[in-house]
């Protein structure tokens, strides 16, 4: 009866209540890297236009321990060979070791990349470390830090040079990301790259200067309809002017179209066959005439 009584309770509660008792509670997002401030808008603009050439994609998760193996080759793309490839390895916790394998790689030149991290040094840094396997000096470290509410700090160096530099960090506070990157030429007087992202809504925008703030990118996106997406940007010089501009939209995230100053024109559609089975195709007509390329990826 006690138990039937608080039911009661507190459905009557609910019911008076309304939606203050049923609001969702509160998410928090991690910032973004410096590199994808503007990438809300940019990925409309740039990411999915296959103009030219031809390339096959696989992705299969093995039941090894979660590996996962992908390939990429690309066809015909001159006489010498046909079929170049591009094989990589992702190993979550190989061999039982305690690091992942994020990323093993060999290109159609035989060369390789190996990419390992490591996410339980301290609570909330990463570590992570970069090497082509051939040439120790060309070892890269890379720690992130994730332990401050709302940030995220990157120091990038090289293993053998640690003053040979990047770092960069981002914070969030309700709708608007800033950020800061700079290398060891600061420490000389050099400007660091700033940038700030706002979404609010259906509202995007973002701000990137860089390049000792010579070169500023504008880029903005709005979300005409649950289905469209538009989005613009440019690049202005200190001492030069416009250099570049585009303006596109996306449909139902199949269909994507965008012109630029230059005065070319692209257009890409993307059509799921099956479940992890898709085709990719774009055109470009631009002052060198019409160039088309297709991707098959399968997963």
């Amino acid at each position: 009866a006690i138990l039937a009584q608080a039911v009661l309770v507190r459905a009557t509660d609910s019911r008076l209540a309304g939606p203050l008792v049923r609001r969702a509670p509160a998410t928090f997002t991690m910032p973004v890297k410096f590199a994808d401030i503007p990438k809300e808008a940019t990925a409309i603009l740039n990411d999915d236009y296959v103009v030219s050439g031809y390339v096959f994609k696989t992705k299969q998760k093995t039941s090894w321990a979660g590996a996962v193996f992908s390939s990429q080759v690309d066809l015909f793309p001159d006489d010498k060979c046909a079929t170049p490839a591009k094989l990589t390895w992702k190993l979550p916790k190989p061999f039982g070791a305690p690091f992942t394998i994020d990323k093993l790689e060999m290109d159609k030149g035989g060369k390789f990349k190996l990419e390992a991290s490591q996410d339980a040094v301290l609570p909330g840094l990463k570590v992570e470390c970069k090497t082509d396997l051939a040439d120790f000096n060309k070892v890269v470290i890379v720690d992130t830090y994730t332990g401050i509410k709302d940030a995220q700090c990157i120091f990038e160096f090289k293993a053998t040079k640690p003053m040979d530099f990047v770092a960069e960090a981002t914070y969030t506070k309700g709708i608007a990301t800033c950020g800061l990157k700079f290398d060891a030429a600061v420490l000389k007087g050099g400007l660091p790259d700033v940038g700030a992202r706002f979404a609010s809504g259906p509202c995007f925008c973002a701000l990137m200067a860089t390049k000792g703030l010579s070169t500023f990118d504008l880029a903005a996106s709005y979300k005409a309809t649950p289905e469209v997406k538009v989005a613009a940007s440019c690049q202005a010089m200190a001492k030069g002017g416009l250099a570049s501009a585009q303006v596109g939209a996306v449909c139902k995230g199949l269909y994507k179209v965008k012109v630029a100053m230059d005065g070319s024109a692209c257009v890409s559609l993307k059509h799921d066959v099956a479940p992890g089975f898709s085709l990719l195709g774009g055109l470009k007509y631009g002052s060198k005439g019409v160039t088309y390329g297709c991707q098959l990826s399968i997963e």
